[in-house]
């Protein structure tokens, strides 16, 4: 039989990517959970005074001219 002779890397990048499990799932829990959320005051209610200046009115369209008569043949 064949032995199996790796490059002897196999246990640290399974440590890497164990750590980067364990750490990803470190985060999710605190982002999901809402630990160490700070609580945000929101005021009871806001009044907003907007003042737009009106509009001009549009002015007339120009007047279309008259369609010529067809002259008989």
């Amino acid at each position: 039989m064949a032995e199996n002779r790796g490059s002897g890397a196999t246990p640290w990048l399974a440590f890497l990517v164990g750590g980067l499990i364990v750490a990803l799932a470190v985060l999710g829990y605190f982002l999901y959970s809402g630990a160490g959320a700070v609580e945000q005051r929101l005021p009871a209610s806001i009044d907003v005074d907007i003042n737009v200046p009106k509009v001009p009115p549009i002015p007339d369209a120009p007047r279309l001219p008259d369609a010529p008569i067809p002259v008989p043949k």
